[in-house]
């Protein structure tokens, strides 16, 4: 089911109008662009915007739209993209591979048209997390059963065994999640708490209610522990409209958590910042991210306790993928200097 629902979902960029001259002023080629590129099985249209662009995540503002072309959302293998000039402006064009129609670059993913059509960022980098990524607050973390012991002397479970769990008085929910409850998550200014995190430990499903209530676990991905909690699982389907657009305010803020235990940050890695729905945070928002500078000692100064505030580096940019109220997902699409916890980020 959970194949079926991510192989079922849609990538699309859901360009409707082209983008506005003043716009498009500011969109910097790269300055070692092709003049034409075909693409390859295992590109991403992300990629291949990178190599014309500075900021790939401009392609928008510079893809060439045509209506007139039969399912023109669609890039595969073979298909050439063309830069061209209109009225002193770039623009990106794609002509079918196998004949001259010049089409919108679009991808729409369907799942018949998965196994030829590229993506538009590399999908296996963020799955796991469109999946299963969870943030609760206290009073959901301290109010979800959570597992109280096994059969047996057993210490630890996987797929195949059954837990003991409190508390579930009801039957009305058969199929849970398993996560082991995270870190907090903090507001480096405020150290106000946003959050807690919960990692993804596999599924069971409910056999005997009560308190404790017995599940079986039919799913795990890491060994189930006492101390892990449960939720009642959802069948929503996972949908990934990636449009790429800078927030329309000016908004400050840090990487505060990075995922699989990852201590420097280069690109394609998952982060978490601390800003979410609350703060106007959409799917799609890219902000730059700085490297913090270091506070030096100037061995120059006559002053032996005299220091220096290095000023901060651009290190990259990153797109936000999955918005929680008070934090968000976000993948480091462009990494120029190594990024980590606590490093700022802001609108571009």
């Amino acid at each position: 089911m959970i194949r079926k629902t991510l192989w079922s979902m849609v990538l699309a960029c859901a360009i409707t109008l082209p983008a506005s001259n003043a716009f498009a002023d500011s969109v910097e080629l790269n300055p070692n662009h092709p003049q034409r590129y075909t693409v390859v099985k295992g590109d991403t249209l992300w990629g291949i915007s990178e190599r014309f662009l500075n900021d790939a995540w401009r392609w928008p503002d510079v893809w060439h739209v045509n209506q007139h072309i039969k399912n023109p959302h669609l890039i595969y293998p073979g298909d050439e993209i063309e830069l061209t000039y209109v009225d002193g402006e770039p623009q990106l064009r794609l002509h079918r591979g196998g004949n001259n129609g010049v089409v919108k670059l679009s991808p729409h993913i369907r799942e018949s048209e998965l196994d030829t059509a590229i993506p538009t960022i590399p999908l296996d980098a963020i799955k796991q997390f469109l999946l299963h990524p969870e943030v609760m607050n206290a009073d959901e973390m301290d109010s979800a059963p959570y597992v109280v012991a096994f059969p047996g002397t057993r210490q630890l479970a996987g797929s195949g065994d059954r837990a003991y769990v409190r508390t579930i008085e009801t039957k009305q929910t058969k199929n849970f999640v398993i996560f082991e409850p995270g870190n907090a998550l903090i507001d480096p200014d405020t150290k106000e708490i946003l959050g807690y995190e919960a990692h993804y430990r596999g599924d069971a499903k409910l056999q005997k209610a009560g308190d404790p209530a017995t599940v079986k676990i039919i799913r795990s991905v890491q060994e189930v522990s006492v101390g892990d909690r449960l939720r009642p699982s959802t069948n929503e389907e996972v949908m990934t409209h990636f449009q790429p657009h800078a927030p329309k305010e000016k908004i400050n803020g840090y990487i505060i958590g990075v995922t699989d235990g990852v201590v420097n940050i280069g690109q394609f890695n998952t982060v978490v910042i601390n800003k979410g729905t609350a703060d106007n945070i959409e799917v799609g928002h890219i902000f730059n991210v700085w490297q913090r500078g270091d506070v030096i000692s100037d061995v120059v100064s006559k002053n032996p306790h005299d220091k220096v505030q290095l000023p901060d580096e651009k290190a990259g940019y990153l797109m936000v993928y999955k918005t929680f109220d008070r934090v968000s997902y976000a993948l480091v699409m462009k990494a120029v200097l190594e990024m980590q916890t606590l490093d700022k980020i802001s609108t571009p």
